[in-house]
């Protein structure tokens, strides 16, 4: 590979294309990388990869991507990047990346591409599966690598069997249910500036296999001893994996602490390379094996016994001195080191076989907690599974007795700064769940999730407690596994496609009339149509009185439409409304109320029975994919007996709004095979006709409280159904009209939106809608009326509100207070309740509002304030209907 420069901190570095950045930092004699977060001091690199707790950057190159730990950035061309604190930046500039998404369907998924995982997707070959290889490193091998050591040849031939995929640089971060693993590969940050245009930088594998093999491996753990953060400081596997490996040669003198064999191994390896290995500390009263004999015969001095009770530091922090006690008679002494290598023992990656609740159980054998896992569906393998190759004989062990005073610099999240300290505090506290030092202490919280300090939380909890780890249990562990960025989850579903745009079939119509939109849901709805030079306002106050005198239109197609058949429609419609459909007549239109299994009010609608089995139900603009979602899950998971069949028809049916007293007699010039008359025609009843030989079918239905007739037509004839009504309308001054002024409509006479007036805690009684509410049927929801808490006193109930003064719009969202409210003991005064709906009514000629308030259809006629910064509005608590309470503009 060729050397190349990179930059770090504004300076120049050589580095091996394809290394690992730490690896380059390290070989430069740069130590010291960064300084801690809280309390400021040098940190360097104690890492391999994924666990780094220290050496975080962000990118100052690509993407300015943050939070990276340098062991896992790869070195190439144009690289560049800068140390943090901990605390990362989001870029200036957006991320103009590439990203995409992949679903995959395999026989066996094999995590870890280790000897274990190797070996399991070699079992899975010879079964005849398909088998999916991934794993986080750039190349196969897993410790392997670290070592220098060649794949075994049987393994190797693997990676080129006919029915393996293996994908490097793919970590998974999350296991679920049902074998439904999501993966992240990075595919182009090791290639640079070299990298394909059409690449995506990141892919998101979603991957569902009939059986997982998890052999994820482990990390190698540090111990707790005062002062044990210092640069120089690092893990004994990482060290010697630098040294040998990546040619560090910055270290002369070291000192290997350890609890089992490994440290003995790396003692051997970082000797080979010349490094003066003062003498290797062992916790343990003895120790055998190929790698003591080896570290033997090389002639390192060993003390067992004995360990790291605390160090000293030079320039700029860096470890200078290594003091070490014998645990028997307490005695310290001290050697000069650059170096201190300790190694804790393993901890095997847990945390994707926690994502779906399999408990990790202590192994004193192994001195951790292990996953022996075997079903059909889900193996574990290497060292999750225990299989620590026979020759670790580790203690169970995590750092020293330590005084108060070295407590507080012996450190155990080493990203939030947490010490030894501060968990006796947390104990002291009264603290004894895990869980809960860990939100008392932080430890464990930051992005790496504990992967180096939850072990060390559970060994030190032990030596307080006199407990086993097995007693205290581990951490939980949440997807993602590592970080991911927010533009890898977002794929291509970025800027105008990170949701669908949903127009009606009269858009562009909107468009040309100078119509002003508005998002709702997924729609975008002509919100006012302006006039040239007219203010939103003028424009509203305008369309309001056409509807209300005149004669105005709208374009409703956006409401939800469900096409509901079978021959037990009825049936399942009087179970999923509060009031009764089965005896609605074929031919007719009834207002519905739907709640949740808790009694809270979740959707409302106009149903209109078509036939005998087939009904047509509409929805809220927003609520129409929840609505169907809910109509399906009691269907399938609730009454399966049920025959009943619900299809989506919003995009295939358009609704045209015809409004105002003289609507009737504009339809009359458009229809002439239906008899528009009131008695003929009445409210909430529907007729098929046709409109120039299309066919139409027109509901007598009003969300504005005057006689309105809903025309709806298949999706491609709207546009022409619209502007026969326009060009026949010009006689009438027919008005076009908005969501603004469909708001104002609706709330002059007290009809609610759903979401908007209601805040998640509404039953119908609550709406002052008990009218709806059948005593003859069981209905979702209906038993939750008799809880305690849906009857008591206090519930945030809908009611109107007129201000004192008529001009003045309350902000909707504004807080409600009693008159003359005071201030409590904390300087706040206490609401009753908020506003949801306020406007200004042309037809009332003065401003009003719809509220939720404590008691509130209780408290008519009360004086109330709602206060806005150094002023206060006055209002009066009313009824929530404010025009034609009788109905008879809406049944004329």
């Amino acid at each position: 590979m060729s050397e190349i420069s990179f930059s770090f901190d504004d300076k120049l570095y050589k580095g091996i294309e394809g290394e690992p950045m730490a690896a380059a930092l390290l070989r430069s004699g740069l130590l010291s990388m960064t300084n801690s977060i809280y309390h400021d001091r040098p940190r360097g690199v104690i890492g391999l990869g994924v666990e780094e707790p220290n050496a975080i950057v962000q990118l100052v190159s690509g993407t300015k991507e943050s939070m990276l730990p340098a062991t896992v950035i790869e070195v190439v061309e144009g690289l560049a990047a800068c140390s943090l604190t901990g605390v990362g930046a989001l870029p200036q500039m957006p991320d103009e990346s590439r990203y995409d998404k992949t679903n995959c369907f395999v026989d066996t998924l094999v995590i870890g591409a280790g000897v274990a995982g190797l070996s399991a997707a070699e079992n899975e070959l010879r079964a005849g599966r398909e088998v999916l290889l991934i794993d986080d490193q750039s190349g196969p091998g897993g410790h392997l690598r670290h070592l220098g050591l060649e794949i075994p040849a049987s393994l190797f031939d693997v990676l080129h069997h006919k029915n393996l995929t293996y994908k490097s640089r793919c970590t998974a971060i999350g296991l679920y249910d049902q074998n439904y693993v999501v993966a992240i590969e990075r595919r182009t940050d090791h290639l640079g500036e070299a990298a394909p245009a059409s690449r995506a930088r990141i892919r998101v594998w979603h991957i569902r296999a009939d059986r997982v093999v998890l052999a994820p491996g482990a990390f190698q753990r540090p111990l707790i001893f005062a002062n044990n953060d210092r640069p120089g400081i690092m893990l004994s596997h990482a060290a010697a994996t630098y040294v040998a490996i990546h040619r560090v040669k910055i270290f002369r003198k070291a000192v290997v602490v350890t609890v089992d064999n490994q440290g003995y191994r790396d003692a051997v390896r970082l000797h080979r390379e010349g490094v003066a290995v003062q003498c290797i500390c062992d916790v343990r009263e003895e120790a055998g094996g190929p790698g003591v004999d080896a570290a033997k015969a090389a002639g390192i001095p060993i003390h067992f016994r004995t360990t790291c009770v605390d160090t000293t530091g030079g320039e700029e922090g860096v470890l200078k001195t290594v003091i070490l006690q014998n645990l028997d008679t307490k005695k310290n002494f001290q050697i000069d080191a650059d170096l201190l290598a300790v190694s804790g023992g393993w901890t095997p990656i847990v945390d994707l076989a926690t994502h779906i609740g399999i408990k990790p159980k202590w192994s004193e054998e192994n001195a951790a907690f292990v996953v022996k896992h075997s079903t059909e569906k889900l193996v574990t393998a290497g060292m999750l599974a225990g299989d620590f190759g026979g020759d670790d004989d580790p203690a169970i062990f995590f750092g020293p007795e330590l005084n108060k005073e070295q407590s507080l610099r012996a450190y155990i999240d080493l990203q939030r700064d947490t010490t030894l300290h501060d968990l006796r505090r947390a104990v002291g506290a009264g603290l004894s769940s895990i869980e809960h030092v860990k939100r008392y202490t932080t430890i464990g919280t930051a992005h790496d999730q504990g992967k180096t300090s939850g072990m060390l939380t559970i060994g030190a909890l032990c030596q307080l407690g006199n407990i086993s780890p097995g007693d205290v249990g581990t951490l939980s562990f949440r997807p993602p596994y590592v970080p991911v960025p927010f533009a890898a989850l977002a794929g291509r579903e970025r800027g105008l496609l990170t949701d669908p745009i949903r127009i009606t079939s009269l858009h562009q119509w909107h468009v040309e009339a100078g119509a002003v939109f508005e998002d709702v849901g997924q729609w975008k709805r002509p919100w006012y149509f302006p006039k040239p030079g007219e203010s939103m306002e003028e424009a509203v106050r305008r369309e309001c009185i056409a509807a209300r005198e005149g004669v105005a239109v709208m374009d409703a197609s956006t409401l939800g439409k469900i096409d509901i058949q079978g021959a037990d429609a009825a049936v399942f419609l009087d179970r999923i409304y509060t009031n009764m459909f089965s005896t609605l007549p074929e031919g007719q239109c009834r207002y519905g109320l739907m709640c949740k299994a808790d009694g809270i009010v979740f959707d409302d609608g106009v149903t209109t029975r078509l036939g005998k089995n087939h009904f047509l139900m509409t929805t809220t603009t927003g609520g129409a994919a929840r609505v169907l979602a809910w109509l399906e899950e009691w269907l399938q998971t609730e009454w399966p007996e049920l025959k009943v069949y619900c299809t989506s028809v919003t995009e295939h049916i358009s609704t045209i709004a015809l409004v105002g007293p003289k609507s009737r007699q504009l339809l009359g010039e458009l229809v002439t095979d239906i008899d528009l008359s009131k008695e003929a025609f009445p409210f909430m009843h529907t007729r098929m006709g046709t409109i120039d030989g299309i066919p139409v079918r027109i509901a007598r239905i009003s969300f504005s409280g005057e006689l309105a007739f809903e025309i709806n037509v298949e999706w491609s004839y709207a546009r022409y159904i619209w502007e026969r009504l326009w060009s026949l309308g010009i006689p009438y001054n027919l008005t076009a009209y908005g969501t603004e002024t469909m708001h104002v409509l609706r709330a002059e006479k007290g009809y609610i939106i759903v979401g908007q007036d209601t805040d998640g805690t509404q039953t119908p009684h609550d709406l002052n809608m008990s009218w709806i509410v059948s005593k003859k049927k069981e209905f979702i929801g209906k038993r939750s009326f008799q809880l305690p808490y849906l009857k008591s006193s206090g519930r945030a109930q809908l009611v109107g509100l007129l201000t004192a003064n008529y001009e003045e719009v309350i902000p909707e969202g504004a807080y409600i207070t009693i008159q003359n409210a005071g201030a409590d003991a904390q300087g706040k005064i206490p609401h009753i309740g908020f506003v949801t709906s306020s406007y200004f009514s042309p037809a009332l000629d003065r401003s009003f509002a719809l509220a939720l308030v404590a008691d509130g259809l209780g408290r008519m006629g009360e004086q109330i304030e709602i206060p806005l910064g150094k002023k206060s509005l006055r209002a009066t608590i009313c009824e929530s209907v404010f025009i034609d309470k009788e109905n008879i503009r809406r049944d004329s």
